[in-house]
């Protein structure tokens, strides 16, 4: 909110004062009154507006002033009606009363001008003139909520360049404003008046290296911009004429929320009083608007499809030739990552998530690179990163990344409503320990600070560390669903696997060996399954781990079981001790799926075939298909399956953001 000061006047001698347009400034009456006296009454001119609060008039003077007794109570407000066309052009008299004597008078001269800041604080994507109405200098959530929004400037509008846009002191085109969120300084004022006063834009110190403020000056680009603001410069003197003046500045984010950041950042102008060399300049008025960064958000598989990220490497040809024709049906971009730069590191999902960040005037595609940096580490950075798309990234020193700071470990749920609690953007899944031992596996707290920071999607905790991997992609997905919450949650399920395989034994197929096609497999049938106790005792274990999960899920995203799909699955475990102990896949992991909209990219599960038909396949498919979903299996055996990991795995998606505004909701 805009503030000014206090305005004393003496009767002995006239007093003079700035009032800015739209701003409320406090006369002290009662300070200032003579001895002895003990009411008084008070006449202005036409552009003056005084307001006398909390008493009515005491009596009408002769003059037909209205008094009032010199309470201290009272608070006496001035206000301009407009701006001055010169020095000093409105006058207010105070007269003050005591017995048997005459008034004695108070002469206040008032130059009104205009001094305000204006920025998108209605989020239309327009900047409106702020005029001392809705308070800029706070920021609330919710669809009636108000305050500016900023964007951090972390695309690249150069492809030559080795920094991101925020990275340097430049405005490269009109492409690189278009991320920059409008702020204009509008002023009038009489000519003369900028001798004795100055405006100063500041930012507070601590936030000084989160945002740039560009001033637009005359000239051809990109000389029309000059930084005013940022990490070396925390405050600017304006240089700006008198009478009626508009200053345009474009603000630039140079940071996301963070553990130590919430992404509030307020800034204001000051109105300097410097009439008098001999004197420090005194603070006169001053204007305030409030940014938040806008937060890094994910998009869950029930968002539509844009592009599809794959790696060639040696053994996959036949896989990109089946993917190739999924992501036509599917009506998006395949984008592949050649061997000679993914240096056979093919776990594209594990290198990076992509996501956006937005703005009521711009929608920027934002990557967020993973810390592992295995043989993909510059994918994000030199393939993905460019020209209206951004890049982040957070996280330890390579040594001491895990296999849980990789992003297979992060999922995010679709829009959920728990207990009455919106959570219109889905809530993120992060995959964790569950309890500390000393060999336990977390995603590293600068990750898990920088998720929680974004607000809009508040994490859940996942037990994924019983996996060998670690990942929660290993053992849920998330399909869209034309009823109940618009989805369903996929669980990998030991349980119903051993069903199905013994309802399968009681007719007769029991013989029917999985793997069957496969080179240099071991074949087992239903019978070696059901029968090896180990087995058994391992996927009990297994389903122990997932029924945690489950409760987890069912609590923390208010699912019921209706909204659940439990997906045949077998894990066994590997290590050589009980302590060291992690489960992996038995056979093609069918949740670690990709989801293209209705059309999905299955891992081929090589399980039994009957009456011709591989059953596992059958069973997903009996679940899918009635929501309307096209399940396409995909052989990823030899060139995922073997080395850990998956379909999903293998490929990443850039989805399209959601329609509904993260401003709207209340975190």
């Amino acid at each position: 909110m805009a503030l000014g000061t206090v305005i004393h006047v003496a009767p002995e001698q006239p007093t003079h004062a700035v009032c800015v347009v739209g701003t409320a400034t406090l006369l002290d009456v009662c300070g200032s009154a003579p001895k002895g006296c003990a009411s008084f009454s008070i006449t202005a001119s036409p552009g003056v507006v005084v307001d006398v609060s909390h008493s009515p008039p005491a009596k009408r003077s002769t003059t037909g002033a209205s008094k009032w007794p010199l309470d201290p109570q009272l608070e006496v407000t001035l206000q301009v009606k407009a701006a001055s066309s010169s020095t000093d052009d409105q006058k207010v008299r105070i007269s003050y009363y005591r017995p048997k004597t005459s008034p004695i008078q108070a002469l206040l001269y008032l130059t009104g001008v205009e001094v305000s800041l204006s920025t998108d604080v209605t989020r239309t994507g327009k900047v409106k003139p702020s005029r001392g109405g809705k308070n800029q200098s706070t920021w609330t959530w919710g669809p009636g909520g108000h305050g500016a929004i900023l964007l951090v400037n972390c695309d690249k509008e150069n492809p030559k360049s080795s920094r991101m846009d925020f990275e340097d002191n430049e405005v490269l085109d009109n492409k690189d404003l278009q991320d920059m969120s409008l702020m204009t300084l509008n002023t009038k004022t009489p000519k003369d008046f900028f001798g004795k006063y100055q405006l100063v834009l500041h930012v507070p110190k601590a936030k000084m290296n989160k945002v740039r403020v560009f001033q637009g000056t005359r000239g051809k680009l990109p000389s029309r911009f000059k930084v005013v603001l940022g990490p070396q410069q925390f405050s600017h003197r304006l240089e700006l004429p008198g009478g009626q003046h508009s200053t345009d500045f474009y603000v630039e984010g140079l940071a996301f929320p963070d553990a130590d950041f919430q992404g509030l950042i307020s800034l204001t102008v000051s109105l300097l009083d410097k009439s008098n060399p001999e004197l420090p300049e005194a603070l006169v008025f001053q204007d305030s608007v409030m940014f938040r960064v806008a937060p890094w958000i994910m998009t869950p598989n029930t968002q539509p499809p844009q592009e599809v990220y794959v790696c060639r490497i040696a053994n996959n040809e036949d896989f990109l030739k089946s993917l190739t024709v999924l992501t036509k049906k599917a009506r998006c971009k395949l984008t592949v990552c050649p061997e000679e730069e993914n240096l056979d590191d093919q776990w594209m999902q594990d290198e990076m998530e992509i996501g956006y960040t937005q703005a009521p005037h711009k929608t920027l595609p934002v990557v967020f690179d993973s810390p592992r940096d295995r043989g993909l580490k510059d994918f994000p950075v030199k393939r993905v990163m460019g020209p209206n798309f951004g890049y982040v990234t957070r996280g330890p020193h390579m040594t001491e990344v895990t296999g849980l700071d990789a992003f297979g470990n992060l999922e995010v749920s679709p829009p959920v409503t728990v207990e009455g609690k919106e959570y219109p953007l889905g809530r993120i899944l992060i995959g964790s320990s569950g309890y500390s031992s000393g060999e336990s596996r977390d995603m590293h707290q600068a990750l898990q600070d920088f998720l929680g920071a974004q607000q809009v999607q508040a994490p859940v905790n996942l037990f994924s560390d019983w996996l060998f991997v670690g990942h929660v992609d290993e053992f849920l997905s998330f399909v869209p669903a034309p009823d109940r919450q618009g989805f369903r949650l996929l669980l990998s399920s030991p349980r119903a696997c051993f069903q199905l395989f013994q309802e399968l034994q009681g007719q007769g197929h029991g013989e029917a060996p999985l793997f069957e096609g496969l080179k240099r497999k071991k074949q087992q049938t239903i019978n070696d399954i059901l029968s090896s106790k180990k087995l058994r005792d391992q996927n009990a274990y297994v389903e122990s781990c997932i029924d945690w999960n489950r409760a987890v899920l069912k609590r923390e995203l208010g699912l019921a079981e209706g909204d659940i799909i439990d997906v045949p699955q077998l894990f066994k475990l590997v290590g050589n001790s009980r302590g060291n102990q992690k489960a992996e896949a038995f056979f093609p992991n069918m949740v670690n799926m990709l989801v293209l909209g209705k059309h999905l990219g299955i891992p081929k599960p090589f399980g039994p075939i009957i009456n011709g038909r591989c059953c596992l396949e059958e069973k997903i498919c009996s679940h899918l298909e009635p929501l309307g979903l096209h399940c396409t299996f995909l052989n990823d055996f030899y060139a995922y399956h073997v080395y850990h990991g998956e379909v999903h795995c293998g490929t990443n998606v850039r989805r399209k953001p959601f329609t509904f505004k993260w401003w709207h909701m209340v975190p």
